[in-house]
């Protein structure tokens, strides 16, 4: 497993993030988000997902599947709020990283009947910090962050509904 290399990790700027805290603060409707992102086929199982410029792939060999991308999702958006929180609470990172992992059931996926859902049935993560030093409450305050504040956690900790749009067009 990679772990970042003690000297080379970069602290988060606490000045610059408490400045667009106060920012958004002044007006709350930045700190609304509405992302859409674009998966296209590219062929066997493998997709390329974009958002603008940025661009990922999901699904081929060597690549990440789509389930594996949802815990690095979680876990990602964790390792943000983490390292942020410990910027704006003073503390100084040495290591972090987040394992995250899950079991599910593949057979509704492949088209077979199933009473077993096809999504997570659980997901456990456990957030890996090296810090400098820290005090109790700043470490309860980082747990309370991970438990209420991910946006990718919340997202899994709740029923979202999707909507789909199903478009078909005779390309011939």
């Amino acid at each position: 497993m990679d772990h970042p290399v003690t000297d080379s990790v970069a602290q988060v700027d606490a000045q610059q993030t408490r400045a667009y805290i106060a920012k958004v603060s002044a007006a709350p409707e930045m700190m609304n988000r509405e992302p859409r992102v674009i998966a296209r086929w590219i062929g066997d199982s493998r997709s390329k997902v974009t958002f603008g410029d940025a661009a990922l792939y999901l699904g081929g060999d060597g690549d990440l599947n789509p389930m594996q991308a949802v815990l690095g999702a979680f876990a990602a958006c964790d390792v943000d709020l983490v390292a942020m929180h410990a910027a704006l609470l003073d503390i100084k990172v040495v290591e972090l990283w987040i394992e995250a992992s899950g079991p599910f059931h593949v057979a509704r996926y492949l088209g077979l009947d199933s009473e077993q859902s096809p999504g997570y049935q659980h997901i456990d993560y456990t957030v890996h910090l090296r810090v400098q030093e820290a005090v109790e409450e700043q470490i309860a305050r980082l747990r309370e962050l991970c438990e209420t504040g991910s946006p990718v956690g919340d997202t899994l900790n709740r029923p979202v509904p999707t909507r789909l749009t199903l478009d078909i067009r005779d390309s011939g």
